[in-house]
């Protein structure tokens, strides 16, 4: 079972893809499954996510604050910005563009520990980037959303905090608090959160494609080379910063990877939530969290090899 499970995690980015496309070529498989989903698994994610902090996840926050504060400062001004841009630069319609700046205001995401430990880059740094990011996102996400997107639709910013607060927010602290008051049992679960976070976030991607299959095959060109580009200029000028400010390859590998990878679930929940009157703004956040996934293992691959460069160097 445990090698199963380290199969699955090991292989999400392909295992989110092959889901993807079959969700796109063959929707009603899928498409019956409610939207209203979408939120709960978010929150289990998120509750597994809570199960594997601890306390010395943001001990780094203190003894390494200009690194973390680096990493969250680059999170929240970066890709929303660029996001911004992007639609502007490609004349998104708001539906289209709202989505797309939704998941560059989120925080993020889960899977760029994973990334960041498979690229042998800071671990430390990652999650604890991470977790802060996570805590400041009810109220940045919404904040950075409605200054942004405002300029396309009307958004209701404090709407999406409570949202957060319920699907993030809560059920980490769930997770914590279990992890806390119910040790044994969270070592029992944590070696399976990898391969159940896995399938959840592809199940979670393929239910949002089967809904927007039609959509995704008549204009999804577009929209895919704009979130290519937004991961890739994410993943690039995160850690562009880190070498500007002279921190060591590990750490811009952290920096970058976190900036570039985000709680693109997340963003196609609040799209579902809050946007219904802009179908086409889950469709961002769904594509995301299949590219994401695939460029994170290249890059994954790329900077293990620099990093093996500096250790033999």
């Amino acid at each position: 079972m445990k090698k199963v499970c380290d199969f699955i995690a090991r292989w999400m980015g392909a295992l989110v893809l092959l889901l993807a496309l079959f969700s796109l070529f063959f929707p009603s498989c899928l498409s019956r499954v409610g939207t209203w989903v979408i939120n709960p698994m978010l929150g289990l994610i998120m509750f597994g996510m809570g199960l594997t902090l601890n306390p010395s996840d943001f001990r780094v926050v203190f003894s390494r604050p200009k690194d973390v504060l680096t990493g969250c400062l680059a999170q929240f001004t970066v890709m929303p910005l660029l996001a911004w841009l992007l639609a502007k630069l490609f004349g998104l319609p708001a539906d289209l563009a709202l989505g797309v700046i939704l998941v560059g205001c989120c925080p993020g995401g889960t899977a760029s520990n994973v990334i960041t430990y498979l690229a042998k880059g800071d671990l430390a740094l990652s999650v604890g980037m991470t977790a802060t990011s996570t805590v400041l996102a009810p109220v940045l996400t919404p904040l950075l959303t409605w200054l942004l997107a405002g300029t396309f639709v009307d958004v209701d910013a404090w709407g999406m905090l409570q949202s957060i607060l319920y699907v993030v927010i809560a059920p980490i602290l769930a997770g914590f608090l279990i992890q806390k008051f119910l040790p044994s049992f969270t070592r029992r679960a944590v070696a399976y959160l990898p391969a159940f976070s896995s399938l959840m976030i592809a199940l979670l991607v393929s239910i949002i494609v089967a809904h927007n299959a039609s959509k995704l095959l008549t204009g999804g060109l577009l929209v895919v080379l704009v979130v290519v580009l937004h991961n890739l200029g994410g993943l690039a000028i995160g850690y562009g910063i880190g070498r500007l400010l002279g921190l060591s390859h590990a750490k811009r590998t952290a920096i970058s990877i976190e900036v570039g990878m985000q709680n693109s679930g997340l963003a196609s929940g609040l799209a579902t939530l809050h946007f219904a009157a802009f179908p086409l703004a889950t469709i961002p956040g769904a594509v995301f969290s299949v590219w994401h996934n695939i460029s994170g293992a290249l890059v994954a691959k790329l900077y293990s090899m620099g990093n093996k460069q500096k250790e033999s160097s």
